[in-house]
């Protein structure tokens, strides 16, 4: 199953002023693009063009990092991008969502904390995540495009911290970010279809 760059769904400037017309342009158009291509000519190269994304993250892991890399980070963004919504974030989640956070993360204001505390405690490249691993919502961070798949869990939302997510707009204020991301920026309604789908 080759690579396909899916369509923003909304309007390049639906997320400013917390992510900027110019951001999602280089960010969808640029560096996801050059992920499904340069991901399509490796997984063909590789023998696993017919095969989904996620089983090619999990085959090319510790094997074929080139592949891994571009795999991973197509993975990533898919939902990255679904992960994001204009007048997102903020703590009215769906009952579900929050009950579980409750009971794993420690409430919202705890999740709020670590997350963004993931996020900024990445070292260079990489992403901080919500997964559900042994059916218990858990908060990691992982390095360039690594992602809790390939650790056993399933992400329900995860940020990206490359800095092509965030330089146009914060420069190196990094906590800035992913504050906004957090409180302005997180379409809940994905966490909760996340969330569902890997609780089945």
């Amino acid at each position: 199953m080759a690579f396909q760059l899916p369509e923003l769904p909304y309007a390049y400037d639906a997320l400013a002023p917390y992510m900027s017309a110019e951001t999602l342009e280089y960010h969808h158009d640029k560096h996801h693009k050059a992920y499904v291509d340069t991901g399509n000519t490796l997984a063909e190269k590789a023998g696993l063009a017919d095969k989904s994304v996620e089983e090619i993250v999990k085959a090319s892991y510790g094997k074929d990092q080139p592949l891994f890399n571009n795999a991973a980070q197509h993975y990533n963004h898919i939902h990255f991008w679904k992960w994001l919504k204009k007048d997102g974030g903020g703590k009215s989640l769906p009952g579900k969502l929050q009950t579980a956070f409750d009971s794993d993360l420690g409430g919202y204001d705890k999740f709020r904390n670590d997350l963004i505390e993931a996020g900024k405690g990445q070292f260079g490249s990489g992403w901080a995540w919500v997964s559900l691993k042994d059916g218990k919502l858990e908060i990691s961070k992982t390095p360039n495009g690594e992602n809790p798949l390939v650790h056993g869990g399933t992400p329900i939302l995860g940020v990206d911290v490359w800095e092509h997510s965030y330089y146009i707009d914060y420069r190196n204020a990094r906590p800035k970010y992913l504050e906004a991301f957090v409180d302005n920026l997180i379409n809940w309604d994905y966490v909760l279809e996340r969330y569902e789908a890997a609780s089945a």
